[in-house]
């Protein structure tokens, strides 16, 4: 379990820091993706990371806190 947590959280932070760079990018015009042209010819938006990311944090948290609720009752 821990290392299925440790794994989650390290891929919320890259999905975190791509949807950061994405958003950067389309603030300074180089790429503009927005949510509501999704569909429209950019199939991926900073949004999907953004909640790609807060999908594997919450799977961390709760990994780790059944690998720890486990160790405790052992």
């Amino acid at each position: 379990m821990e290392k299925l947590a440790s794994a989650a959280y390290w891929i919320g932070v890259l999905s975190t820091l791509i949807a950061l760079v994405m958003r950067g990018l389309a603030l300074v015009g180089i790429f503009a993706f927005s949510p509501s042209s999704m569909g429209r010819g950019n199939p991926i938006s900073y949004r999907a990371f953004l909640e790609g990311a807060v999908l594997f944090y919450i799977m961390a948290i709760a990994s780790g806190l059944l690998a720890r609720n486990r160790e405790l009752k052992t």
